[in-house]
């Protein structure tokens, strides 16, 4: 069976809301590498949208979700716990930013976690308001799709969505949003929307994940830290994406110095297997009675046994360094494509291994060029390459390489990727981007 006669099967039985970027189905993946059904060999850029920090298949997390598979599967728990849930809630508690003690709760996708931190902060503060911010992501369900803040495709005739939900703008210096705008139009809330004293939360992503690898200046979150000091709102830390070392520290709000209240956490937390995690302060965690939070799967025992064993292959490989390192050599492979294509390139940056390119139309940032986007993420097959596009605008190609990526393999992607950006534009001027 082919890649096409796959796809064949899938479209008819699956919505066409849940598509594939590529038709290239998996058949084996190792560390930074994927093989398809036809043999063919790509490499990842992507790791499953930041899951597989650690790399496909590491051999530590297999080996600890074998065991705990051979000893049990579920019990639930809320029922019978287990003590690997409690060996991992102490880890994580241990590892969260600040001094506060703190308590956990496990669920099993990033957007529970989100459903879970508003659900949190509503309770501990008995207020109703929560503010997110343009370009966010924040997940798929009703609530969290409220909290996104693009249209296309997430929230595009899904609605009507649940109220008391608020937006600001995210600073972003590329395209003239200052810091002092973003606060200007939260003290604004204030006055024309909702009273801070009814906001419950503010939520924000120290790295916009799907917003286009956008940083929060560190400036920022210290203020909006001091805001919701100020007005006693709970300040909900979104590290879905940038946690577990990814940005070059294990938790991207490090780097602004700052505690939050509640924290979510997954994607790169077990290596591929689904958990998701509320981390904060023990007082605000303690607000909702027994049986207010929970569900059938969280915090399943072979998820705790894989993220278990991801925060031992992050200590044992040194995976944060790492990541610095790569960031490095990434940022300094796609600068070089900046200077040679100054037209279409606007922006490289990056926050450890979170890594984005951005691309505009006749060398204005303003004319963003999501047409240029979509050409790479359609041409990365022939290239060996997965890629994923992202961007408030969509004119993003971000890069998110398994932190255990050998920099022999990470040049290797990088020489394609170099070659596929020149198939398409060398001979620009006989193409319409």
């Amino acid at each position: 069976m082919n890649n096409e006669q796959l796809q064949q099967r899938k479209d008819k039985v699956f919505a066409r809301g849940q598509g594939n970027s590529y038709p290239v189905y998996v058949k084996e993946a190792r560390n930074a590498e994927v093989f398809d059904v036809e043999g063919n060999r790509f490499i990842d850029f992507a790791t499953g949208i930041a899951v597989c920090n650690t790399g496909h298949s590491h051999p530590d997390v297999v080996q600890a979700v074998t065991e705990q598979v051979s000893a049990f599967s579920h019990t639930c728990l809320m029922v019978n716990p287990y003590e690997s849930a409690v060996a991992l809630a102490e880890k994580l508690t241990a590892l969260a930013p600040g001094d506060s003690a703190k308590k956990a709760i496990f669920v099993t996708t990033g957007a529970e976690a989100v459903e879970n931190c508003v659900k949190i902060a509503r309770c501990h503060t008995g207020r109703r308001g929560v503010i997110a911010f343009n370009a966010g992501f924040h997940g798929r369900t009703n609530l969290t799709m409220a909290l996104t803040g693009k249209i296309a495709p997430y929230k595009k005739d899904f609605g009507p969505f649940p109220g008391d939900i608020y937006h600001a703008p995210f600073p972003n210096a590329l395209h003239n949003i200052t810091e002092q705008d973003a606060l200007f139009a939260i003290k604004n809330l204030f006055k024309a929307t909702i009273a801070a004293e009814d906001v419950a939360a503010i939520i924000i992503e120290p790295v916009q994940g799907e917003g286009g690898f956008n940083a929060a200046p560190a400036s920022f979150l210290k203020t909006l830290r001091k805001l919701c000091d100020d007005h006693g709102i709970v300040l909900i830390v979104d590290e879905i994406q940038t946690g577990f070392g990814r940005t070059g520290k294990m938790f991207c709000c490090e780097y602004a110095g700052i505690e939050p209240d509640l924290m979510t956490m997954a994607k790169g937390i077990a290596g591929g297997f689904p958990l998701s995690a509320v981390v904060g302060k023990a007082d605000i965690m303690d607000a909702p009675l027994p049986g207010g939070l929970g569900g059938t799967y969280g915090g399943s025992p072979v998820a705790c046994a894989a993220a278990l064993a991801v925060l031992n292959v992050i200590e044992k490989e040194h995976l944060i360094d790492k990541a610095n390192g790569l960031g490095e050599l990434f940022k300094a492979r796609l600068q070089g494509l900046k200077q040679r294509y100054p037209d279409f390139i606007s922006d490289v940056r990056n926050t450890g291994a979170m890594i984005a390119i951005e691309f505009m139309y006749n060398g204005d940032p303003e004319q963003t060029n999501p047409a240029l986007a979509q050409a790479i993420i359609a041409k990365a097959k022939e290239h060996h390459l997965i890629l994923l596009a992202c961007g408030y605008y969509g004119n993003v190609i971000r890069f998110l390489p398994a932190l255990t990526m050998t920099p022999d393999i990470a040049s290797e992607g990088l020489d394609n990727f170099e070659q596929l950006l020149a198939s398409l534009l060398d001979n620009a001027e006989e193409v319409s981007y």
